[in-house]
């Protein structure tokens, strides 16, 4: 277990970090400047780590909560089924974003677009945010 939390937290510390470093260093200046390029030049370092660092999170995560409960328990009312099912959403939420951004806003990001993936980049990283919140809650009882 020690092994695959190490991995997801250092999985979490790359996407929660790259996003962070997205929302507060790059994307103020884009928008400034009102040029997509910045955010572009960084989602194509970000992406070679940041989806495997993702992937990574997922495996993890499942794993440790079939560790944690069993599948059928997952949606019981137990503290650790109700962080298990926040997670769940958190991934939905983060699946559909992401495909939003690489189907709707990246093929046609310009100028006047920018602002429109702005609020994108807001949204995902206060929901790569939450997971972590969510995450400490496994190991303080619950989610708050």
């Amino acid at each position: 277990m020690r092994h695959l939390l190490f991995l997801h937290l250092l999985g979490a510390s790359v996407w929660v970090g790259g996003h962070l470093v997205l929302l507060f260093g790059v994307l103020p200046k884009a928008l400034r400047q009102r040029d997509p390029q910045p955010v572009r030049n960084f989602e194509q370092i970000y992406e070679r780590i940041g989806i495997p660092a993702l992937l990574i999170q997922i495996v993890t995560g499942l794993w440790m909560a079939s560790l944690w409960l069993p599948h059928a328990q997952w949606f019981g009312a137990t503290p650790a089924a109700q962080l298990i099912q926040a997670k769940l959403v958190l991934l939905g939420l983060t699946a559909a974003l992401g495909v939003h951004a690489r189907l709707a806003l990246i093929p046609k990001l310009d100028a006047q677009r920018l602002p429109q993936l702005g609020a994108h980049i807001v949204l995902i990283t206060l929901t790569a945010v939450a997971f972590v919140w969510v995450g400490a809650g496994f190991r303080f009882g619950g989610l708050f």
